[in-house]
């Protein structure tokens, strides 16, 4: 039986054209979903992180934004700090918030409340520990902010407490803030703070994000 050379070029073509159809329809689907890959960094904090005080747009957070909008660095931020939230709080609110908003970074800024209620530093170790293992479960990145109290607490508790950070940081491999306040409850400025002199006073979130953004940028979606 002779061949058709001219039907099977005509088949040949065709599925050359299909290959390549499917090709380019693969690499389409590949580059829409890293581009909407999820960029959102998500705060979970307590009141130094949810304005308390301050009129809005004054604290660190919302300065981050316009920070990031300043750098021209898509990265949406869903604030979820509470004021008085512990630990153990964040702890039980934060799978929601990572199944909601499939955050790209996660900042936990907690366990300042847990520290002034003379609360165990077991359960704190124990919270940040679950918390930063439930975000990296959710491929997020982590950044720990750590955290410093008054030494009227007894020297072990203040020391102990300080140190949860890094020990979890390093054992967890996160990015980690040693101490949020840097250069802010070290100071002796009153104007620094609040009239509570506990809450930090507009004029030193700058310095706080100061703190914060050199650790947080190598984290930010590229």
């Amino acid at each position: 039986m002779p061949i058709n050379f001219k039907f099977s070029y005509q088949v040949e073509t065709v599925m050359k054209a299909l290959m390549r159809a499917l090709a380019l329809l693969m690499l389409a689907s590949f580059t829409m979903s890293a581009y909407s890959a999820s960029k959102t960094v998500l705060v979970l904090g307590d009141s130094l992180s949810a304005e308390y005080g301050l009129a809005r747009g004054e604290g660190w957070v919302s300065l981050l934004q316009k920070k990031l909008e300043a750098e021209k660095i898509t990265a949406p931020i869903v604030n979820a700090s509470i004021s008085g939230e512990t630990t153990s709080g964040g702890a039980a609110r934060l799978q929601t918030l990572l199944d909601k908003h499939q955050p790209a970074v996660v900042v936990i800024e907690l366990g300042a409340n847990d520290a002034l209620r003379g609360l165990s530093l077991i359960a704190t170790q124990q919270n940040l520990r679950n918390m930063v293992a439930a975000a990296k479960k959710a491929k997020a990145k982590v950044l720990l902010i750590g955290m410093q109290i008054p030494p009227n607490y007894g020297t072990d508790y203040t020391r102990q407490f300080a140190d949860l950070f890094p020990k979890i940081a390093k054992e967890s491999k996160s990015a980690l803030v040693p101490f949020m306040l840097k250069d802010v409850a070290d100071k002796a400025n009153p104007s620094l703070f609040q009239a509570d002199r506990i809450h930090p006073a507009a004029i030193a979130h700058p310095i706080i994000l100061n703190n914060i953004w050199p650790q947080l940028k190598p984290l930010l979606p590229g």
